[in-house]
């Protein structure tokens, strides 16, 4: 990969993927609301980083952020998308929150998942494909181009009745009961875009994401939404990253 996006780069995860693709010598174009606020999360030194302010919300702004290449360095060949309709940043205050889930509640022009990510798409669809040898013929293995960390539970909403009952431990947890201003909903409906607009894609949903759970753990991938449990975020960054080189995970959807 010559170059990855990352929507979302100040989020608490990530700014772990936008840490460890550094680490990895990879060039970051790194999308975030307020570019000043960013340089005091980020690491602005580092030559490999650029950061731009970018309004997810926005189609025309995201496909320009990847494809204008206005930095001088060209567009960008990968995206991670880590972002959300609110932020997750652990110093935000909790006023801001609550603005942001109430905005994320009432926005008639769709949220940022479902504007930012298949905007993401288009604007990587038009772009050579990505492989594992570098070669563009039917025996190469195809990377993925955009990578969206969703959640587990999206689809457990619609579940029937008799499906909820028999898989009571994953239907019963409190993100799917609750399921507040229908983030759920929001989020599988985002993914249904993304697998729509053309782009070589990948779709994670991690389970409950907790910053105390022990890191490094060995994952254990699932497929049909019906993983429990939790992950440290900086499994989840390390998972994302890895996406990126594992031809396996191309047009998959699956849970960890």
């Amino acid at each position: 990969v010559s170059r990855v996006a990352v929507a979302g780069a100040t989020g608490r995860t990530g700014r772990l993927v936008v840490r460890r693709l550094l680490e990895l010598d990879v060039p970051v174009l790194a999308l975030v609301r307020d570019a000043d606020r960013a340089a005091n999360v980020l690491d602005p030194t580092n030559e490999l980083l650029d950061i731009r302010a970018t309004d997810l919300g926005s189609e025309k702004d995201v496909i320009s952020a990847l494809n204008d290449g206005r930095d001088g360095k060209g567009g960008c060949d990968a995206a991670i998308w880590c972002a959300t309709g609110f932020s997750d940043s652990p110093d935000q205050n909790l006023l801001t929150k609550i603005k942001a889930i109430f905005g994320l509640a009432t926005n008639a022009g769709g949220t940022i998942d479902a504007v930012g990510l298949p905007a993401l798409g288009t604007a990587l669809a038009g772009t050579p494909r990505r492989t594992l040898d570098g070669g563009d013929d039917e025996s190469s293995s195809v990377l993925p181009k955009v990578i969206m960390l969703s959640s587990a539970g999206v689809t457990r909403p619609d579940w029937s009745e008799e499906k909820k009952l028999a898989l009571e431990g994953c239907a019963g947890i409190p993100i799917v009961r609750l399921n507040p201003f229908g983030i759920l909903g929001i989020k599988k409906e985002s993914e249904e875009k993304l697998r729509t607009c053309g782009v070589d894609y990948c779709i994670f949903r991690p389970g409950g994401l907790n910053d105390s759970w022990p890191s490094n753990q060995r994952p254990i991938f699932s497929q049909g939404d019906v993983a429990v449990g939790r992950i440290n975020r900086e499994d989840v960054a390390k998972i994302l990253v890895d996406i990126l080189s594992l031809p396996e995970a191309t047009g998959k959807t699956f849970e960890g």
